[in-house]
């Protein structure tokens, strides 16, 4: 049975969410962030846009398998963030970038893990910890109007007033780009009103309908690290993508943050609003306490169906310099995970850990340039 929550009570299940398990002040942490600049453009042959995009990643790599894994070097570093961008036209280019400023020991300096727990062999672990938002005085404000749904059936987070963060299998399956990713288009989740609705004067008025408005993607950035075949281990530490539209939106978005650790998190828990596919026309809202990590991924027990993969992972933290709370992105849900541990298979729930270089990266794709991506 599907759950909805009052919007009488949703202030108060955020304001939970973000102070449960913290007597102190969540801070944000405070560092300099690497630079990552693009170095030299090639032209790359177009792509052939065969395969649906498949809304399920599948590795043979878990939390385990990742913390065992050799320290990426300067050069591997630079390998997997140089990245490709398809155009609306259909023209592909491979951007080498150089990185500047980065402490290659900071990836030895992995925070301590909890240990992760079993799971049945469920997308759903349990109860059914999802809500889904009704109400347009919710569904449009923030932070739930920076949820928006991708034409390739993933969902996405408003990063700029023209950008989109998403998983990069929404829109590449790890050897080519997916059908439908040329002619990508946003969806931004609308109140459908009618005349009936408007001159009703009852006290119980039927519940708002939604439609969604969508508007086209000019280009796609896509990390190298991702691109490499699917489902490798590397490349579920890169399953990021950055989606600049044709035209600005006109809604307020979330700011890009560099993931702290788990035990930095208010409550160690994480949220995420996305659009599950076993609730069509919804918005659904989670949260739930982040499990195991590595440097690069975060496990999580927060229940979702596909379609939510893509959705921006984001916390509620204070902010020292500017002294007031900000809600900022921090990751990425990569979606369901199977892993093959040791031939017995078992599932995950994972997201991609926004960390100092990929927050660079990304901040570059949106600001054009360094200066303004300093600060994490």
């Amino acid at each position: 049975m599907a759950s909805w929550i009052h919007p009488i009570l949703l202030p108060l299940l955020l304001l939970q969410c973000a102070q449960q398990g913290s007597p102190e002040k969540p801070l944000w942490p405070l560092q300099r962030v690497p630079v990552v600049l693009p170095q030299q453009i090639e032209e790359r042959p177009p792509p052939h846009f065969l395969e649906p995009a498949q809304l399920e990643v599948t590795s043979s790599c878990g939390p385990e398998c990742h913390k065992h894994a050799p320290t990426p070097s300067y050069w591997d570093l630079r390998r997997f963030l140089s990245y490709e961008t398809l155009h609306s036209n259909g023209q592909l280019t491979e951007t080498a970038v150089g990185i500047y400023g980065f402490d290659l020991n900071s990836l030895n300096k992995s925070p301590a893990p909890e240990q992760g727990r079993s799971r049945a062999k469920r997308q759903i672990f349990g109860h059914d910890g999802r809500f889904s938002i009704v109400g347009g005085d919710f569904l449009l404000n923030y932070p739930f109007s920076t949820a928006v749904k991708l034409s390739t059936g993933c969902s996405g987070t408003l990063v700029g007033d023209r950008h989109v963060l998403t998983a990069a299998h929404c829109v590449h399956d790890g050897k080519n780009y997916v059908k439908g990713a040329q002619r990508l288009r946003v969806g931004f989740l609308k109140i459908q009103q009618k005349e009936s609705q408007l001159n009703t004067t009852s006290k119980n008025p039927p519940p708002d309908k939604t439609k969604f408005q969508w508007i086209r993607v000019k280009r796609t950035h896509v990390p190298k690290g991702w691109i490499k075949g699917n489902a490798n281990d590397i490349g579920m530490d890169y399953d990021y993508a950055l989606l600049e539209l044709k035209k600005t939106h006109k809604r307020r978005h979330m700011k890009l943050g560099v993931s702290p650790s788990a035990k930095q998190l208010p409550g160690q828990r994480v949220q995420f609003s996305g659009f599950d596919n076993d609730r069509p026309g919804q918005l659904v809202y989670r949260f739930c306490k982040a499990g195991d990590e590595t440097y690069d991924l975060l496990y999580q027990h927060c229940d979702a169906q596909p379609g939510a993969s893509g959705s921006g992972v984001y916390a509620r933290m204070w902010d020292r310099r500017r002294r007031h709370w900000e809600r900022k992105v921090i990751g990425v849900f990569s979606g369901h995970q199977w892993v093959d541990l040791n031939g017995a298979p078992q599932e995950f729930n994972v997201a991609v850990r926004i960390t100092p270089l990929k927050y660079a990266q990304i901040c570059y794709w949106i600001k054009g340039n360094y200066v303004d991506c300093r600060e994490g």
